[in-house]
């Protein structure tokens, strides 16, 4: 008898052990699969360089200024995003007499996926409209679209920041161990909530009520004897506030469906239509690094032999630090010239970033970018690769 009272007291030692790591398994960003979130990345950045001497005629200068907002809503049931993106350069050359050139470029979108199915990552039906402007042209370029799609991506950005909230904490000794996953999805989902409690409590005091809610939730997991004190607190709002964590998403998705032109550059007559393809892909290669691809392809079928052109930005972020990130970019840009006296055009760009957070909204960033544009013309003045390093200043908005 003693035997098969032993082996039964092993037996439930050995999965009482089994159930109490996987509690505290490491929790990863694929563990957040929340369908509800609403995020804004909104920045401007600002670039300058000039140089004078060695043999030039007169100083030459380049500065550019960008704004870049991207808003995305989710719910089960639909997901709206909108982008902008507005850039501005003027620049001077270094020969004798050469002139200030500027320039100028908006474009906007809008794209509203409605699911078939509440909280699904299947199909759904798509409603889309874009507008650009761009100087020199007669009028701006409009056009929607509907379609349908498969897939969906999720912001998992609330996890990405309550994996760093406990990190902080523990590492300051305000936590007994390490949370379940439970715990860590319950503090993401009330980071999620961020712009609830502002609604609720009002900017300037929703924090308090924000945090203690986190502060409930780890003392409900047995973490914390009684409540955070006054330093964890001040650690809290530092990692939530004061750093700056960027978009996290995983998951893919694709579209296809029809667009109509509405309006040209040129001044010519709208109504043109248009096959529309798009995909995208997100994964996190692990807390500290995003790969993400977003693809495109449009074709426009007028008076001409149909033209297209596909788009895909390829980009890899690191945090280094909870002060630095390495963010690194190549976007592929390819126009299918529709007619037989114009030539295709390809444009291959490389970017690599560091930023300097000096606080939650401003940032020091140094980038090298190479590009390359081959539009089938020798000798043009573009054939080799342009080089170029660049300091800048971006602030966040929002």
């Amino acid at each position: 008898m003693e035997a098969p009272k032993q082996l039964a007291l092993s037996v439930s030692i050995a999965v009482a052990t089994l159930a109490a790591t996987s509690a505290v398994a490491e929790v990863t960003l694929y563990d957040y699969t929340e369908a509800t979130s609403d995020y804004t990345d909104a920045y401007v950045n600002g670039q300058f360089n000039a140089t004078d001497g060695n043999g030039h005629d007169q100083a030459a200068y380049n500065a550019n200024l960008n704004l870049s907002y991207e808003k995305v809503s989710s719910t089960p049931d639909r997901n709206i995003g909108t982008r902008l993106d507005a850039n501005g350069s003027i620049s001077r050359a270094s020969t004798v007499g050469a002139g200030s050139v500027s320039n100028y470029t908006l474009n906007g979108s809008v794209t509203l996926d409605n699911y078939f199915r509440s909280g699904s990552k299947g199909a759904f039906w798509y409603g889309s409209g874009e507008v650009g402007v761009k100087k020199g042209q007669d009028e701006p370029f409009s056009k929607i679209g509907i379609g349908l799609g498969y897939g969906r991506v999720v912001n998992v950005t609330p996890m990405a920041k309550a994996i760093r909230l406990v990190e902080a904490l523990k590492q300051q000794g305000a936590l007994k161990s390490t949370p379940s996953k439970a715990t860590y999805q319950t503090i993401a989902n009330i980071i999620a909530r961020e712009n609830e409690y502002k609604s609720k409590f009002g900017f300037a005091k929703y924090e308090q009520s924000w945090i203690t809610d986190i502060e409930r939730a780890l003392v409900a997991s047995g973490q914390v004897n009684g409540s955070l004190n006054a330093a964890g607190i001040i650690e809290s709002r530092d990692v939530l506030v004061n750093e700056r964590i960027s978009t996290r998403k995983h998951g893919w998705l694709v579209r296809a469906g029809l667009g109509l032109v509405l309006t040209n550059f040129d001044g010519s007559d709208g109504g043109d239509p248009s096959l529309d393809i798009g995909a995208e892909y997100h994964r996190p290669l692990n807390n500290r690094t995003q790969l993400s691809s977003v693809a495109s392809m449009s074709s426009i079928y007028g008076d001409d032999d149909p033209s297209y052109r596909f788009i895909n930005n390829l980009s890899l972020t690191h945090e280094m630090t909870d002060k630095i990130d390495w963010e690194n970019t190549w976007t592929l840009d390819y126009n299918k010239a529709g007619t037989a006296n114009a030539n295709d055009i390809t444009n291959n760009t490389l970017s690599s970033t560091f930023r300097y957070y000096l606080d939650n909204q401003l940032d020091l960033n140094v980038t090298a970018k190479a590009s390359k544009l081959d539009d089938g013309v020798g000798n043009n003045g573009n054939d080799d690769v342009d080089t170029s390093l660049n300091v800048g200043v971006s602030y966040r908005l929002r």
